[in-house]
């Protein structure tokens, strides 16, 4: 296997002959990675394997949750002692 930029992806390149016969461990590594696959015949590109839309959107949902720190101070009660216009004038 190859990696090979197309366009602004960098992709992993796989013979369609091994494609053909380990399809299930390229399909697996296609879902678990979310990075798509090229297949080739004789260098020709064939196909390209890419995982479904929400599979890159779940390994990111949450990604940050590790980084998120409380609020400072109460954030219902007012301010004391802060004079403020709505109207902007």
């Amino acid at each position: 296997m190859v990696k090979v930029s197309d366009y602004s992806q960098i992709m992993e390149q796989v013979t369609v002959t091994a494609f053909k016969a380990d399809c299930f461990r390229f399909l697996e590594k296609v879902r678990q990675t979310g990075e798509p696959l090229q297949i080739v015949d004789h260098g020709r590109p064939l196909a390209i394997v890419c995982p479904p839309p929400n599979a890159a959107r779940a390994a990111a949902f949450g990604a940050m949750r590790a980084t998120l720190t409380g609020p400072a101070g109460d954030l219902v009660e007012p301010l004391a002692d802060v004079a403020w216009d709505a109207s902007g004038k």
